[in-house]
């Protein structure tokens, strides 16, 4: 199995956990809003980091920031009932495809 599907496993079964048990339940109990807002944390620690990085010449934070941000993108799929696999399916999809190209087809409403 890979990591990605070892998380999405237990995404599924701490889903409905009890949230003073899990952080993944925690999450989940809180609901949709909490989730997204700590997609956006994440999403600016990873900013920041990047921003450290280029000074510090080191990325490790770079690294483990990232690290949060794919998970709790996973634990918002988890939520919307979406597998990472759906994610990987659209990379796939795309692979090929200029990232020109691809942004005008999604701007004017094509696949």
């Amino acid at each position: 199995m890979t990591v990605i599907e070892v998380l999405e496993d237990m995404l599924a079964e701490r889903r409905f956990g009890d949230p003073e048990k899990s952080y993944v339940s925690k999450l989940h109990h809180k609901g949709l809003d909490h989730i997204l807002k700590k997609v956006g944390e994440e999403s600016t620690e990873v900013v920041m980091a990047a921003k450290d990085a280029v000074r510090s010449k080191n990325n490790e934070d770079v690294i483990h920031e990232v690290a949060d941000l794919w998970f709790h993108t996973l634990v918002l799929l988890s939520h919307l009932d979406e597998p990472p696999s759906a994610v990987l399916a659209e990379l796939e999809r795309r692979l090929g495809v200029s990232g020109l190209v691809e942004k005008a087809n999604r701007e004017n409403g094509h696949d």
